[in-house]
């Protein structure tokens, strides 16, 4: 079974051969992250959606912003789950700009809360979301790097 789905992922040749195609970004630990990173999307696409049907004259930066990391969330979960190695750098590079927005968001509400009348995704690096929003990026990071290395030292 899994030799026949490594096959579809054109992972690996007829005579065991490497052989370009889409790698497996959802074994071991990258599972987690695809449940992580999916919690994350329903959490702030759902928030920044009531937010902004029905009150967003009263935080536009702030609802704005959790839409935005409800973007980047499905679009990390999307690249985990389609597999390859250019889903994999699509990730990272997601990855890495979601950690930057996290720390500028993070640091912003800390320095001016009178920008943001209401919380985001992002601010106080993540607190209302059990810091989720600070530590995932950092974890996918490691984690993705690490199956980059392993791929290419595979080939």
């Amino acid at each position: 079974m899994a030799a026949t789905r490594e096959k579809a992922d054109g992972a690996e040749g007829a005579g065991g051969e490497r052989r370009p195609g889409r790698g497996r970004l959802v074994s071991g630990p990258g599972m987690l992250l695809v449940w992580l990173y999916g919690v994350m999307v329903v959490g702030a696409v759902s928030r920044s959606a009531v937010q902004i049907s029905t009150d967003f004259e009263r935080a536009p930066l702030a609802y704005s912003l959790s839409a935005v990391a409800g973007v980047v969330y499905g679009f990390i979960t999307y690249s985990l789950v389609r597999g390859g190695e250019s889903a994999r750098r699509a990730a990272l590079a997601c990855c890495v700009a979601e950690l930057a927005g996290v720390l500028l968001v993070g640091t912003w509400t800390l320095v001016e809360p009178s920008a943001f009348p209401d919380a985001t995704v992002w601010s106080d690096f993540g607190m209302g979301y059990l810091f989720i929003p600070v530590l995932l990026p950092l974890s996918a990071i490691r984690w993705l790097r690490g199956a980059g290395a392993a791929e290419t030292a595979s080939a």
